[in-house]
């Protein structure tokens, strides 16, 4: 028997656990405020489902579900099988996707607009690395019917709210649309059917630089005039949305540059907004407007999101708008504790020792002490010195020994 968590995930220590629902209860909070409401959904979908998705390069780390009993056996008796024929499952690789086909499935029961929230696991079959494992946990907020792009400044409002109380305050929000993006495609001559692979190449430039994206396009087929001319966009200087106003519909522009604007003017300038044209996203449900938070000191996004207004269309076969932005909690957790995070306001944790003859009486005291701190009655041990070494690491801020005068005893902690 094997003792260590499979590959990808982990276990926590009661003091992570603490932190960690301390953190889901202050993002939770902070979105319920905002009068979004709160759904879950199963965590195994449909593998028609999932394979329709759109999702990206994510279509490749879905963990599929072999089929069971008599439909697994006239599968394998069927002769010459293919992977995609011995399972029907697969685990959810992100929360979008099921709500999609639970607003789909619900839409009669709901508000339109639908503001909803989703905190829970998702999983991906990906090598394991830092601020990546194969089990997550995601926090969502999705607003499903309004068209208007009043939603995604509600988003990235309610979201850096939701990490500045969760204790990331340096930050700053990227921002770009998915149609300017495809218009600076066709302006450098690419084939729009080319598009979708052209993104999710694009998506990798802060991994493997402009050389690397030059490098994959080459590599990949593309037409070289078209490839020599996207690249150069970005070798000669920062777009700005000035300077791409001339590729793409005036909208689009005005839509980016509404959102920037009124996230600042109600923020007073507090959360940064940035236009940045390189930022893709690589799922490839996104239609428009497509955002990240990047952490000071981090590699990589803490959040991200951006619209999806085909999405839930393709269970409904009629386009319903919906806009969606995810707090990726396994990263934000890992920042925090490498900065040592404490829970602000919590209560000191003591532990009460008793003698058998003084149970009763050691936990009426321990009641008392409940006032002012969290406590937990415990046997006294033979060796007490060398058991309060052990308290004190695991997170313990000190000791009373019921019967003894001194009371509660504090660790230097």
């Amino acid at each position: 028997m094997k003792l260590t968590p499979v590959k990808g995930t982990r276990d926590y220590l009661p003091n992570e656990v603490q932190i960690r629902d301390y953190l889901q209860s202050v993002i939770l909070e902070t979105y319920q405020e905002a009068g979004f409401e709160r759904i879950t959904t199963p965590v195994i979908e449909d593998a028609v489902n999932l394979d329709k998705s759109e999702g990206g390069e994510n279509l490749n780390l879905i963990f599929k579900i072999l089929k069971r009993g008599k439909k697994l056996s006239d599968t394998i008796s069927g002769g010459n099988i293919t992977e995609k024929e011995l399972s029907d499952l697969g685990l959810r690789y992100d929360l979008t996707l099921p709500l999609s086909r639970y607003y789909a499935n619900n839409r009669n029961s709901l508000m339109s607009p639908f503001k909803v929230i989703q905190v829970d696991r998702a999983y991906r079959a990906e090598r394991p690395q830092k601020g990546r494992l194969r089990e997550f946990i995601q926090c969502d907020i999705d607003i499903i019917g309004n068209q208007s792009c009043d939603a995604e400044v509600e988003l990235i409002l309610v979201t850096t709210k939701a990490l500045d109380r969760a204790g990331i305050r340096k930050y700053k929000v990227k921002i770009n649309d998915r149609r300017i993006l495809k218009s600076i495609f066709g302006y450098a001559g690419f084939s729009e059917e080319d598009y979708e692979r052209l993104s999710i190449i694009f998506d990798k430039l802060d991994k493997i630089g402009i050389d690397g994206i030059k490098e994959e396009l080459s590599s990949g087929g593309f037409d070289k005039e078209a490839t020599d001319k996207f690249i150069k966009l970005f070798e000669e200087g920062r777009l700005t949305l000035e300077s791409v106003a001339g590729i793409c519909d005036a909208g689009y522009i005005q839509d980016i540059q509404k959102i920037i604007n009124t996230v600042k003017e109600v923020t007073n300038g507090t959360v940064p907004v940035e236009f940045t044209p390189s930022l893709v996203r690589g799922q490839g449900y996104y239609t428009g407007a497509v955002f990240e938070v990047e952490a000071e000191g981090y590699s990589g996004s803490v959040a991200g999101g951006g619209r999806y207004d085909n999405l839930i269309g393709k269970f409904l076969n009629e386009d319903i708008p919906a806009v969606g932005f995810s707090i990726g909690f396994e990263r934000i957790f890992e920042i925090l504790m490498e900065k040592q995070y404490k829970i602000p306001g919590q209560k000191k944790l003591v532990a009460v020792f008793y003698d058998s003859e003084n149970y009763a009486a050691a936990l009426s005291y321990a009641e008392e002490l409940r006032k002012d701190y969290r406590v937990s009655i415990i046997a006294r041990p033979k060796k007490l010195g060398k058991f309060l070494n052990k308290l004190e690491q695991q997170g313990f801020n000190g000791f009373a020994v019921y019967g003894q005068e001194d009371g509660v005893k504090l660790f230097d902690n």
